[in-house]
């Protein structure tokens, strides 16, 4: 066994892509910290992410820090900026998505449980209060990230990456393996 490189990266992740159906999309719903907001933009630059709403005080893309953190991923997304939730809101819903918030709050079910349609729109919260009551109210479902130890929560910018690994997890078939023997060169 040895690394890929470049080529070989190239064919893997090409491979997945032909195997991922679905549309996915984000609200940030005030994520403040540009560090956060960056890392989610790598993640969702990789994981093929088709539009992010920028709600609220959430750091812009073309900050200085979440710049260096995304390194440059961010020219692979799209995104818009709205100065409130609702605007962002508005924008979700006409576009068709169904609004899965990811939140710890009653009533939301373990992430890997919940019903989604094909095209999901997840939202996540400011990094202390989690989501807005304008947005958790809006959601079409809320899900929860489970977690085994004794921290009582993640980071936003992880629990972005789990949800959409999880998200697009579900589109792969049973037999989804990719192909070692195919992808070697």
């Amino acid at each position: 066994m040895k690394n890929l490189d470049s080529t070989g990266l190239k064919r893997l992740h090409r491979e997945w892509r032909r195997r991922t159906e679905g549309d996915v999309a984000l609200l940030l719903d005030s994520v403040q910290t540009p560090f956060n907001v960056g890392s989610i933009l790598r993640t969702a630059a990789a994981y093929r992410v088709s539009h992010i709403w920028l709600a609220g005080a959430t750091a812009s893309p073309t900050h200085t820090k979440t710049n260096r953190t995304a390194l440059g991923t961010g020219r692979y997304l799209t995104w818009t900026a709205c100065e409130t939730a609702a605007e962002a809101l508005v924008e979700i819903k006409e576009a068709g998505y169904f609004l899965l918030g990811i939140e710890l709050a009653d009533h939301a079910v373990p992430l890997h449980k919940v019903s989604m349609a094909d095209q999901v729109c997840l939202a996540l919260g400011h990094e202390d209060r989690g989501l807005s009551a304008p947005v958790l109210q809006a959601c079409d479902a809320v899900a929860f990230i489970p977690q085994l130890g004794r921290v009582g929560s993640l980071n936003v910018a992880t629990a972005a990456g789990i949800a959409l690994y999880e998200t697009n997890r579900r589109t792969w078939a049973e037999d989804s393996g990719a192909e070692r023997s195919d992808l070697d060169t």
